[in-house]
């Protein structure tokens, strides 16, 4: 069952997600909802990239860029 919050927003960013809304066809509710769901998803898709990598040996910037330039890409 859904859960009700209330959420304080700008006027102009109100006005936005109205128009936004009204253009999906969708409530604002929904639009909210789905922009939540995509940066909780984003997040998940990072985290698992960092825990993936984990193990991968570190450089330092310094030393990426000298290798760029030694490759000739810089």
């Amino acid at each position: 069952m859904p859960k009700r919050t209330t959420v304080y927003l700008d006027p102009q960013l109100h006005q936005a997600l109205k128009m936004k809304a009204v253009q999906m066809n969708s409530s604002i509710s929904e639009v909210i909802s789905e922009a939540i769901r995509f940066s909780l998803k984003e997040d998940a898709i990072d985290l698992q990239a960092i825990k993936d990598r984990a193990k991968e040996p570190a450089a330092s910037y310094e030393t990426v860029l000298k290798n760029l330039k030694r490759d000739g890409l810089l």
